[in-house]
């Protein structure tokens, strides 16, 4: 990382151009995969990154320049180039930049990258194990563990020096059953902004017994029928939906291009009053956390929508400018071959009031998804199609039997207004959201939910 003096001096070399705001994001990091299949490791990658991007406003426009070169030489030619987008002036600015400290609120026990391979293999042994024994149906299964470790240093010409380090790991499982032709595959992957001491309360056996689990399920499924009908999301990844179908559309850099079904819509009604939406960035050891931003800004909880009522958007500094109001502190980014810009960090629809049971109630034919999947959507118009992993056939109020090939489709604004059920059981799953500013990890979450109407696509013939 650069000293504080060589800092000011490049933020002034910056400024002596008709810009009237500098930033620079230094980063520093480990990111180690491993995989492992049938119990043998497979596969080691460790990626060390280390570069520094700077950015330029005047006004609503920007600049953006990266390099893993630190000598003075490349970093004041690196400056030249952006500062020359805007005009280069011989005005004199000085710059003395203050250290903030943050409080920490994701400590570790155990860094993962500084761990043992012996003892992050042996993890992941005890996942396959697992998998393997759940049943003698099961005939191959693969395990991955990602481990991060990002040191960040953030300046800028108004004087912030912050610095964050953000450590993650994740294992992910995937087991195969088989019965005759007929070949299924259930996937779990948890993960948290932890060391490996995270692997002591989601236990390696749990995540390979879960995968193995999901996967004799789908060996039992019918194929699916189609059609309108009511529909039971449960918790945990089954936040995937909000997230993609609402969430990105609350993004500033949505909002504020005139890209999204919620443009202009602060104050208004735009979900059923059973619906409260938050994006947290503060949430201990979360997925998605961190404790700065990265605009150097300390993270917050933001209200997206309460009650109904839309509260706020997801803003970052530039596209903050571009609307007219303040950032949320949303600013995020892979790395820093990315310029930043608003992105979520732990989204979710808040517990509600509502039992679990009496969602079935009333419903004659309907969907229970228990696990979700992958989808699209369009934010511009909110129009989304998801695969539901794990999904029963609802008849007569009751779970019927365990169906495959089912997705959900609809438009995310619409079906905001007919969620009538919001359980109380809370859950957040762990995933990586890719746009604009890259990958990054964020957590999805809800209750259970249950929406009044919405298409189902089967592939049963009726």
């Amino acid at each position: 990382m650069l000293k504080k003096e060589q800092l000011e001096k490049l933020l002034e070399r910056c400024m002596a151009s008709s810009c009237d705001f500098a930033e620079i994001f230094e980063e520093e990091g480990t990111t180690e995969s491993l995989s492992m299949l049938n119990g043998k490791l497979e596969d080691t990658n460790v990626l060390i990154r280390a570069g520094i991007g700077i950015r330029l406003y005047k006004g609503v426009q920007s600049v953006y320049g990266y390099t893993n070169e630190t000598s003075e030489e490349s970093l004041n030619a690196l400056v030249d180039d952006l500062r020359g987008g805007f005009g280069i002036e011989s005005k004199s600015v000085s710059i003395s930049l203050v250290e903030e400290t943050h409080e920490n609120l994701h400590p570790i026990k155990e860094n993962p990258v500084e761990a043992s391979l012996e003892s992050k293999v042996a993890l992941m042994v005890r996942a396959s194990d697992a998998a393997k024994a759940y049943s003698d149906q099961i005939q191959k299964v693969s395990v991955g563990l990602a481990s991060v470790c990002q040191n960040v240093q953030i300046s800028n010409s108004e004087g912030r020096l912050v610095h964050d380090t953000r450590i993650r790991c994740r294992m992910s499982v995937s087991s195969f059953a088989q019965d005759g032709q007929n070949l299924q595959s259930g996937y779990e992957a948890p993960g948290a902004s932890k060391g490996l001491e995270f692997f002591e309360e989601r236990t390696p056996e749990s995540i390979g017994q879960e995968a193995s689990r999901i996967a004799l399920v789908l060996l039992e499924a019918k194929d699916c029928p189609s059609g309108k009908m009511p529909v039971i999301i449960d918790n945990g990844f089954g936040g995937v939906i909000f997230h993609e179908a609402c969430g990105h559309a609350l993004e500033a850099s949505s909002v504020s291009k005139n890209q999204s079904v919620f443009c202009n819509k602060l104050g208004q009604k735009v979900a059923s009053d059973k619906v409260t939406a938050i994006d947290d960035g503060t949430i201990p050891n979360a997925w998605g956390s961190q404790n700065v931003d990265d605009e150097g800004n300390p993270q917050q909880k933001r209200v997206l929508i309460e009650n109904g009522i839309l509260k706020s958007y997801m803003i970052d500094r530039l596209n903050g400018r571009r609307m007219g109001l303040e950032s949320t502190s949303s600013s995020r980014r892979q790395s820093y071959k990315f310029e930043t810009t608003s992105r979520m960090t732990n989204t979710y629809i808040a517990a509600g009031n509502d039992d679990f049971d009496e969602m079935f109630e009333g419903i004659k034919r309907g969907l229970y998804a228990k696990k979700m999947g992958g989808g699209s959507v369009n934010p511009q118009t909110g129009e989304f199609n998801f695969a539901v992993l794990e999904g029963y056939l609802i008849e007569d109020g009751k779970i019927s039997y365990p169906v495959k090939g089912a997705s959900l489709i609809g438009n995310g604004a619409d079906i905001l207004f007919n969620i009538d059920r919001v359980g109380k059981n809370l859950e957040r799953g762990q995933g990586m959201c890719g746009s604009s500013s890259g990958s990054i990890p964020t957590d999805v979450g809800q209750p259970a939910i249950r929406v009044s109407q919405i298409t189902v696509g089967g592939t049963a013939n009726e």
